[in-house]
């Protein structure tokens, strides 16, 4: 039995305000989601009770932000399924832990190996391969999308081409924050596995909007940040498998991460302590972790149902505005819709809407070389998530009509 999700609204406390006069409609979910009280308490509760750094301390706040720590690392690895907590790594989102990869990683490789990646990367998941393979003199490669609007998603039987024995990292989204594609994430790893390369997955447009199992996906490495996923921000996690981490060197040094130091030298601390260096964000870690309680309360396959369902009704209704142009598939598709207008700038529709008390994204969305390719330079994006309603698209809807009617004035 799925919840009721305007019941859920009552547990974000930002929700009930108002912008510009009007009840805010917030669907700006893509960059960021809002925070349940339950995580908001849990960081409070944390600063007036608990707070002490961890691991070294023999007193009894440090025990307890310890417990509170470590505890939050094994809810991180149920949440995704990981063999081991262990396999978990606490950074500050999506961005440093595909950073971490790609340049322990790229201390490996040499001219000739190759890193592919796809034309759909948010610049997270491109940029750090851009840099790898100009240190090391490896080749970059991509995956292209199909379609016009990029509506057929990846060119699979591309793949054959591009996925050779010369592969060592194929990086991909899960789902892409512009084009809302929900890319076979268990597939693209099969397949990067049969020709030897490591898989990295940008699961930050995913994993608080359904089920996932690292697994079931046969990934080598897998990121995501909290605070796309009701957590807070500054917080986010490096899945890896235990074997390929006890392999990878630390990105960064210092206390914390060492085994042993004397002058000439140090070793190190085995996963996932050998990454972690200096003091962690416990507070926010532990936020994490209560947002992983209340996204599972709900049930990620019903918050699937719905964000998808609010997905494919707003992008029945955008079609039809005049002058629109929708990105993505027409079918199956992530909780969000990318729209442009053919006389309107994106940064207007966002400005236009705002004075409705709708919060929308406009830009290019850390997707310029996409954009390009489709011949843009900014798009609108509408993203949907657990506390967003069927007549918040209503809203949306009459907020477009009236921003186009002011210009065809």
């Amino acid at each position: 039995m799925s919840p009721s999700w305007n019941d859920v609204r009552a547990d974000f406390p930002i929700l009930h305000q108002q912008v510009n006069g009007k009840p805010l409609v917030y669907l700006d979910n893509g960059a960021t989601a809002q925070k349940p009280k339950a995580v908001i308490d849990a960081l409070v509760r944390y600063y007036e009770r608990d707070n002490s750094n961890v691991h070294r301390g023999l007193h009894a706040l440090s025990m307890r932000a310890t417990d509170a720590y470590e505890g939050a690392r094994s809810r991180l690895a149920r949440f995704i399924h990981a063999a081991d907590p262990a396999e978990v790594i606490f950074t500050r989102g999506t961005t440093e832990s595909i950073n971490l990869v790609a340049r322990s990683l790229g201390a490996k490789l040499k001219a000739g190996d190759v890193i592919l990646a796809t034309e759909m990367e948010h610049h997270s998941n491109l940029v750090p391969w851009q840099q790898a393979a100009k240190a090391s003199g490896a080749t970059l490669r991509f995956v292209p999308v199909v379609g016009a609007n990029a509506e057929g998603g990846l060119d699979l039987a591309a793949l054959d081409q591009l996925l050779t024995p010369q592969v060592k990292v194929f990086a991909f989204t899960h789902i892409s924050n512009t084009l809302g594609t929900i890319n076979p994430v268990a597939e693209l790893c099969r397949r990067a596995r049969a020709v030897g390369a490591l898989s990295v997955v940008d699961a930050a447009q995913s994993v608080g909007h359904t089920p996932l199992d690292v697994q079931a996906l046969g990934c080598d490495y897998l990121a995501f940040s909290g605070h796309k996923m009701c957590g807070p921000t500054g917080i986010g996690v490096l899945y890896g498998r235990r074997a390929l981490l006890d392999q990878l060197a630390p990105d960064e040094t210092g206390g914390g991460m060492v085994a042993s130091v004397d002058f000439d030298g140090a070793r190190w601390k085995p996963a996932p302590e050998r990454f972690e260096a200096g003091t962690p964000n416990v507070a926010d870690a532990i936020g994490l972790g209560v947002a992983c309680d209340y996204l599972d309360a709900l049930g990620r396959d019903a918050i699937k149902r719905h964000d998808h369902a609010l997905a494919r009704r707003a992008y029945a209704e955008l079609a039809t505005l005049p002058g629109i142009r929708l990105l993505g598939p027409t079918g199956e598709r992530g909780g969000l819709v990318s729209f442009a207008f053919e006389h309107v700038h994106a940064h207007d529709v966002v400005t236009f809407a705002d004075e409705d008390g709708v919060a929308l994204r406009g830009g290019h969305h850390c997707n310029q070389p996409l954009m390009r390719k489709l011949g843009l330079t900014s798009t609108t994006r509408a993203s949907f998530y657990l506390y967003n309603t069927p007549e918040e698209i209503d809203v949306l809807i009459a907020s477009l009509r009236r921003t186009l009617k002011f210009f065809q004035a």
